[in-house]
């Protein structure tokens, strides 16, 4: 059977290497590194991305990204996840399930949004 084309693909490709101040005040930027690097175990998508929020001093406040795999846990009984693509929240690391692009960029924005919300930041 083929594999679904994800037309939504181009689209996140597009934005590799924009930075965009994304607030009023000009406090919050995100920025987009988006590339085809030929599938693998650890990036069956065919990409390696990272999508970053970050604070006027460049503090990072969410991203997801696949550029290390993720570790479940702490301490002596935390274990080595076999995925690479996750999500940071602030110092907080957790799996993320990639479907496509357009799911990536629309969950992307939903925690970006949220976020904004819990620092009082309207868009």
């Amino acid at each position: 059977m083929a594999e679904a084309i994800d037309h939504s693909l181009d689209a996140l490709l597009g934005l590799h290497g924009e930075v965009f101040v994304i607030d009023p005040k000009g406090e919050h930027w995100v920025k987009f590194e988006v590339r085809r690097v030929g599938a693998s175990p650890e990036r069956p998508h065919d990409l390696k991305y990272s999508l970053t929020l970050h604070d006027a001093k460049g503090e990072r406040l969410v991203g997801f990204d696949n550029a290390h795999p993720v570790t479940i846990g702490s301490g002596p009984s935390a274990k080595q996840a076999e995925v690479f693509d996750h999500k940071h929240r602030l110092r907080t690391i957790k799996p993320y399930e990639y479907e496509d692009a357009a799911s990536l960029l629309d969950d992307f924005w939903k925690e970006v949004e949220a976020a904004l919300a819990e620092r009082g930041v309207k868009l």
